[in-house]
């Protein structure tokens, strides 16, 4: 992560493991699991997903960073605590009192928030049915 002082860590759902392990397998003899196309075996760019979303019709209407914005306001619009939102989009306090003695990680809190997350794309993609649910913690 650009600019970050300690590693960012990041609880998954299980359904993100099913598919970052189908990916490991897609990527070949490459170490990372988005590879770019280049001789220098480094990663897929922004502007892949760029022109990817570009390609599917959705230019000019969302961006590769703009999913970041509709997974902030769908987790806190299910009641999920904005400090883990945060936490999760690896935005730091902007207090630097509190910066700089609050180091807490909330991961059980983040791991239950995205596989919520997960069971609502899930559901959304299997039945074609958008609802928002509580947080199950």
């Amino acid at each position: 992560m650009k600019g970050q002082k300690c590693p960012h860590i990041i609880p998954l759902a299980r359904q993100t493991i099913e598919v970052l392990n189908l990916l490991k397998a897609l990527s070949g003899e490459s170490k990372y699991l988005f590879p770019g196309q280049g001789p220098k075996n480094q990663t897929m760019s922004n502007g892949t997903i760029c022109n990817a979303l570009k390609t599917m019709g959705y230019d000019g209407k969302m961006t590769g960073h703009g999913f970041r914005g509709v997974a902030s306001t769908i987790l806190h619009e299910c009641g999920h605590l904005h400090i883990h939102i945060e936490l999760q989009l690896a935005h730091t306090k902007r207090d630097k009192v509190s910066g700089a003695y609050d180091w807490a990680k909330y991961l059980d809190a983040r791991a239950n928030m995205m596989q919520d997350w997960a069971d609502l794309l899930e559901t959304t993609l299997r039945t074609g049915e958008f609802k928002i649910t509580k947080p199950s913690y």
